[in-house]
């Protein structure tokens, strides 16, 4: 016999990552999203002009919450994949996106900070793209899984940009609400 492991028990190191990686993903996102509620329970960014394609506030926490759970099963399937080639490094790559997808929810809802939120979310956009490449040579499935993810932030960074273009003065205005300026 020259496997390491049999299938029960590749697929029982998978349902054990899988048990970690995926409530530690979803807190993860969670705890951003409380850090620094947005939608209708902040009342800075309901003064904002919307873009056109905003999507419904309901939107947002339903497609989270499935892309988080995709992405706990993506990294439960490159964890398990033990002895694959670039697996630590896919891991640690994936480790440092979910830092930053979890840091621009409080910066663009906290901090008010449009700006510095658009320039977050396009390195994660970089970093998901990364980690994807990454991912997919250690487990096709596990890259397969980070594409809709990939779209979502794609769409998030557009959604991003154009909250800046409609409302260039509104970043950092500090009272909950945002900043008119009338010039004399």
């Amino acid at each position: 016999m020259n496997v390491l492991a049999s299938r029960g028990q590749l697929r029982a190191s998978f349902f054990r990552w899988a048990l970690l990686t995926v409530p530690a993903v979803l807190l993860l996102g969670f705890l951003s999203g409380r850090a620094a509620p947005g939608g209708a329970e902040n009342r800075w960014f309901m003064s904002l002009d919307m873009p056109d394609i905003m999507p419904p506030f309901w939107a947002f926490p339903l497609a989270w919450t499935i892309l988080y759970l995709l992405m706990g099963i993506a990294l439960a399937l490159v964890c398990a994949a033990w002895g694959a080639r670039g697996r630590a490094i896919a891991i640690t790559a994936f480790i440092v996106q979910l830092l930053v997808n979890v840091t621009w929810n409080p910066v663009f809802f906290g901090m008010r900070d449009i700006e510095m939120a658009l320039m977050i979310i396009g390195i994660l956009d970089l970093l998901v793209i990364i980690t994807i490449v990454l991912f997919w040579r250690v487990r096709r499935l596990a890259a397969l899984l980070l594409l809709p993810y990939l779209a979502w932030i794609l769409f998030a960074t557009v959604l991003n940009w154009q909250f800046l273009e409609l409302n260039p003065n509104a970043s950092s205005s500090g009272d909950g609400s945002a900043v008119q300026r009338v010039e004399l």
